[in-house]
C-alpha cells in the first residue's frame, strides 16, 4: 500500500495533484481542504489512502494524517463513498467533520451536498464512539466549546433571521475565530447576513 508520495509537484488543481516522483507520475485526488494547504513549492508531502477496485486503483491525498484518517473513517460507513467523503472534507474542515459528529450536528452534517437527513444520522451513529475514543475528546467539553455558537444562534433566530442561514454564517466565523465571545459572533454574523 502506497502510505505517502513526497515529489515535485507536477501539476495542481482543486480536485487533483499531479506529483513527480523520480520520474514516474501519480494522479492524486484531492478535497479542497487539502488543496487550500499545499504551497506552490517545488517539493510536497502528501499521505494516500490507495482504493483498489476491479476497473481502477485510485489515490487519495491529504495534507495531514489527521485528514487521512477523518477519510477512512467516513468511506467504513455505508452509503458514504471516495466521492462524498472527499465532498465532505471540502465543504468542511476534518476538524469540523470530527466535532461535528462528536456533538451529533446532524444539521452541518447535513448540509453537505449529497448528504441526506438518514446519511447524516448514519454518519453520526456509526463515527461517534469512535471519533470520541480516537481522539480522546470529552463530550461535554465538546458541547461546552460550541455553547457560544449555540446563544449566538438562538439570538440570530430571536432577531427574525433564517436559522440555516444564520448557522452557516456562524459556522464560518467560529472556523475562522474559534474564541469569539457571543457578542462577537453575533456582531460579525450580522455583518455576513
Amino acid at each position: 500500500m502506497i502510505t505517502h508520495l513526497k515529489g515535485k509537484l507536477a501539476e495542481k488543481n482543486p480536485t487533483h495533484v499531479v506529483i513527480d516522483c523520480n520520474g514516474i507520475g501519480y494522479f492524486v485526488n484531492i478535497s479542497l481542504h487539502t488543496y487550500s494547504k499545499l504551497s506552490d513549492n517545488e517539493t510536497i508531502k502528501l499521505y494516500t489512502h490507495l482504493q483498489v477496485k476491479e476497473d481502477a486503483h485510485t489515490l487519495y491525498g491529504f495534507s495531514s494524517l489527521a485528514e487521512r484518517e477523518i477519510f477512512r473513517l467516513l468511506i467504513s460507513v455505508s452509503g458514504i463513498g471516495t466521492n462524498t467523503a472527499r465532498t465532505m472534507l471540502s465543504s468542511l474542515s476534518p476538524k469540523q467533520v470530527r466535532e461535528g459528529i462528536a456533538t451529533e450536528d446532524v444539521a452541518l452534517i447535513q448540509s453537505i451536498k449529497g448528504i441526506g437527513l438518514k446519511t447524516a444520522q448514519r454518519v453520526i451513529i456509526d463515527l461517534k464512539d469512535k471519533i470520541l475514543k480516537i481522539y480522546d475528546i470529552d463530550e461535554v467539553s465538546v458541547k461546552e466549546s460550541n455553547t457560544n455558537k449555540e446563544e449566538a444562534l438562538s439570538a440570530l433566530e430571536v432577531l427574525g433571521f433564517n436559522k440555516k442561514q444564520a448557522e452557516k454564517a456562524l459556522d464560518k466565523i467560529v472556523a475562522t475565530q474559534p474564541e469569539s465571545s457571543v457578542e462577537q459572533l453575533i456582531k460579525l454574523a450580522l455583518k455576513n447576513l
